[in-house]
Order: C-alpha cells, then sequence, then structure tokens
C-alpha cells in the first residue's frame, strides 16, 4: 500500500520539491486508512489563471484556490489503481503559506494530505465528516513531525 505521485509543471513550485518525507506521510496515510493497493495520483500545479477558471468550471466559485481534487470514476466492473487528480495552484499555496507563517513544505504537506483525503472520498461538507478528516490529517502530519496546521491560522 503506497501512492506513486505524477508531478506535473514542477517548474510552477520551484521551492518546493518532493521529498522522502512528503512521500512517506502518504503512504502512512494509506497505511492507518488500511489500503491494500498501490495507487496512482497526478498532481498538477498551475498558475492563478486556470487555477480560476476550473474553480469557476468545476465548483462554480470565482477567484483561484490552492487546491483542487478530481477523483477517477472507474467504468463500471473496471478494477484500477488510479486514484484521480490533484490541481494545486501555486501562487496561493505560497500566500497562503506566508500569510499563516507556514513553510512551504508544511502547507504543502497539509494540502497533498487533504487532497488525498478527497480523492479517497472524505469529505467536510458536515462537522462530524470535518472532525474525521481534520482528525487524520493531524494525525499524518503529526507522524511526519509537522504541526498542527489548524493551530497555525490567524483568523
Amino acid at each position: 500500500m503506497s501512492i506513486e505521485l505524477d508531478i506535473q509543471q514542477a517548474e510552477l513550485l520551484s521551492d518546493w520539491s518532493l521529498t522522502n518525507v512528503v512521500q512517506q506521510m502518504l503512504d502512512d496515510l494509506l497505511q492507518q486508512l488500511q489500503a491494500e493497493q498501490t495507487y496512482v495520483c497526478a498532481v498538477c500545479l498551475v498558475d492563478e489563471a486556470t487555477s480560476a477558471e476550473m474553480n469557476n468550471q468545476y465548483r462554480h466559485k470565482q477567484g483561484a484556490t490552492n487546491i483542487l481534487s478530481f477523483p477517477y470514476e472507474a467504468m463500471p466492473g473496471v478494477e484500477t489503481n488510479l486514484l484521480g487528480d490533484l490541481i494545486i495552484c501555486a501562487e496561493v499555496v505560497l500566500a497562503e503559506a506566508s500569510a499563516q507563517n507556514k513553510t512551504l513544505e508544511q502547507h504543502m504537506s497539509h494540502l497533498l494530505v487533504h487532497g488525498v483525503l478527497h480523492l479517497l472520498g472524505y469529505d467536510h461538507v458536515t462537522d462530524e465528516q470535518a472532525e474525521i478528516m481534520e482528525q487524520l490529517e493531524i494525525a499524518t502530519l503529526a507522524k511526519a513531525g509537522f504541526p498542527n496546521p489548524y493551530l497555525q491560522i490567524d483568523h
């Protein structure tokens, strides 16, 4: 049980590189969730204009967002290890990390865990769902040595 990440357009975020820590963290998440296979997930880094366009097209919301997740939906009866796609807006992530006094690695790691959970079917529409998702994120990040991301957000 592990996850293979296919990073596309990494030059948009030259200050951050996928490290063994991030890979191990996502593998630990899958182990915690008792996943029984290796998944493949595409991560595409985009600019603000592309993020805003996709956010409007798929979520009917204006402006760029930090991450969008698109779970892969296999045809009925077809087994696959494709998890889905994560679209990350490099400019938004950099701005959020700075505004929240986080390192880029802290914030990007949190977003990757958050996005992978969405691809696995988790959501945060209700308070109960949000609590489950946040606890999984906090535990996964803590195991990798990152602080609770929800305690650092300035309101």
